[in-house]
């Protein structure tokens, strides 16, 4: 016997409320990517893009203007922001928590079950549909849960963003001072190869003794490991720099300027750092929304603690020789073995791991601040005055031996001699510049960034479960 299923008007009514309200979350139109974009330019001053395999062309197009004059430090950090392939990874956990955030705003999937019984002539057919009521009725808490990942994921994103900059900075600058070492060392080596040669050819003359001649051809052999040296230093360093910026083929041709950025007229004020530390640091905000959705995973656990299972729906039977009966079925849980007491007690446990965390990365935040606006200053304080005092005094130096040298009251070899002192002082000076950019880059991300350690985004997924 075949019959049709008519369920009642109040039935589809229901069925339809119950349907849109499943089916109203919808992903947003940028994915989050105006927030992302909108923090890391607040701290970078650059904005950051998603991009995908379809605008290679549109990234291309901005690229190679950028590439074909040398960089500068904010050229290398807009080409990282755009270029860097790991940075977008990154930024596809956003699409995930996103996700994540759509699916807990949709109930699940209702359950419909039939049934078809034959005895003789009799034919007895049952139909049901089964709704999760749970899930509709902590829908709101769910996807209020998933808005907090969601928000917190954002900021993760624009802290990758952001730590990308400052490791593309450092790298930038430490690429630019080892290849205006590696130019001053093949000067240095070309001027002891000559002063070797010389000695060579004074010896062969007699007006030259071996131990002079030695100790010139040490130089020159010292000056020509020395830029060897300098010179794997300065292919590592860009290297590194080539990584950062994600390029590869002809684009590693790039060109990079002589010489450091000069230093500023004056340093950066320490006034009010902690301050803007705590309300600018993403690894401070991230702690506390994660305290706050692990907050709100402890309440829907208490909320479902008890009941982890109701669904209810319309049930439909028909029998052979009777009016077809109309009915709705209830299935519920019973908490027979298991109450939800541990379940409770760990979202608990993982709560006040989450506050206490957020307080410790509070306290580390502020002093990691301090500790780099110390290493800033100092860094500034002995690059002005390598600037100011020792290469001026190493110059006049220079001059006076010159001015001897043309006197005829110094020797040629004198003259190598005193260039040989002014080795040490000339790197010594470079690399107190390229500290000094190092150390500002370090403390604009202990102020806009985090430490060095990963943002953790542990304890609300867990509390929930």
């Amino acid at each position: 016997m075949n019959r049709t299923f008519h369920p009642p008007l109040t039935s589809v009514a229901v069925l339809a409320s119950i349907l849109l309200l499943g089916g109203c979350a919808s992903f947003s139109a940028d994915g989050g990517m105006t927030d992302v974009s909108a923090l890391t330019r607040e701290r970078t001053g650059q904005v950051v893009e998603r991009t995908r395999p379809e605008d290679a062309a549109a990234r291309d197009a901005t690229l190679d203007p950028l590439l074909a004059q040398p960089l500068s430090a904010d050229t290398a950090v807009r080409i990282a922001l755009l270029n860097n392939s790991g940075l977008q990874a990154s930024l596809s956990e956003l699409g995930i928590a996103e996700a994540d955030l759509v699916q807990a705003g949709r109930l699940r999937n209702p359950g419909i079950s039939f049934g078809r019984l034959r005895g003789g002539e009799d034919v007895e057919i049952e139909r049901s549909i089964m709704f999760d009521l749970v899930g509709l009725l902590t829908m709101p808490m769910r996807r209020g849960v998933e808005q907090r990942r969601f928000e917190q994921a954002k900021l993760q994103a624009a802290a990758d963003a952001v730590k990308l900059a400052a490791d593309t900075r450092r790298a930038y600058f430490t690429a630019v001072a080892a290849q205006q070492t590696v130019q001053y060392m093949e000067q240095v080596k070309d001027a002891a190869e000559a002063g070797a040669e010389l000695a060579e050819g004074m010896a062969r003359a007699g007006n030259w003794s071996k131990l002079e001649q030695a100790r010139e051809q040490a130089f020159h052999a010292d000056a020509t490991a020395q830029f060897a040296r300098a010179r794997h230093n300065a292919n590592a360093s860009r290297e590194q720099l080539t990584r950062l910026l994600g390029l590869s083929g002809k684009r590693t041709t790039y060109a990079l300027p002589d010489r450091l950025p000069e230093l500023p007229q004056a340093p950066r004020d320490a006034a009010n750092i902690e301050a803007q530390a705590l309300q600018q640091r993403l690894d401070v905000q991230v702690a506390r929304r994660n305290a706050d959705a692990t907050a709100s995973a402890l309440g829907l656990t208490r909320t479902t603690g008890f009941i982890n299972v109701f669904d209810a729906g319309y049930r439909n039977k028909s029998q052979s020789g009777s009016p077809r009966s109309n009915g709705y079925q209830v299935e519920l849980e019973l908490p027979l073995f298991d109450w939800s007491g541990a379940k409770t007690t760990r979202a608990e446990a993982v709560y006040m791991q989450s506050v206490h965390r957020t307080a410790d990365i509070a306290v580390r935040a502020r002093s990691q601040v301090r500790e780099a606006y110390s290493a800033y200053r100092t860094s500034y304080d002995l690059a002005r005055h390598y600037r100011d005092e020792v290469v001026p005094l190493r110059k006049k130096i220079s001059e006076e031996m010159q001015l001897r040298y043309n006197g005829m009251l110094a020797s040629v070899f004198e003259l190598l001699a005193d260039a040989r002192t002014q080795i040490a002082s000339v790197n010594a000076s470079i690399e107190a510049q390229r500290d000094y950019w190092l150390a500002d880059t370090a403390l604009l991300q202990a102020i806009n960034g985090s430490g060095d350690s990963p943002l953790a985004l542990r304890g609300p997924s867990s509390a929930a479960e």
